[in-house]
């Protein structure tokens, strides 16, 4: 079973590769995906990691607080986006 991971505080530069490189060093990396803005194609600084289970939890408590670019990424669970009402 895979599980979903929230990458948070991500540089701009950043790059799936990137993330999935650095993921990888942890398990198999099933999928990785930098969030970008729909307008400018630009990095939101935030993406997700998909992992089988126990290398998830592995590479969660490894790289939280850790730094990419220079910043200290959040790497935790990724929660279950709530739907958004379309008005």
């Amino acid at each position: 079973m895979s599980k979903k991971i929230y990458v948070g505080n991500l540089p701009w530069s950043a790059t799936d590769e990137d993330v999935a490189e650095l993921f990888s060093q942890h398990g198999d990396v099933i999928s990785s995906r930098v969030i970008t803005d729909r307008e400018t194609g630009r990095s939101r600084g935030f993406g997700f990691v998909e992992m089988d289970e126990s290398a998830a939890n592995a590479a969660i408590e490894a790289l939280n607080g850790v730094e990419m670019g220079g910043r200290a990424l959040r790497v935790n669970e990724a929660q279950e986006r709530k739907p958004r009402n379309s008005w």
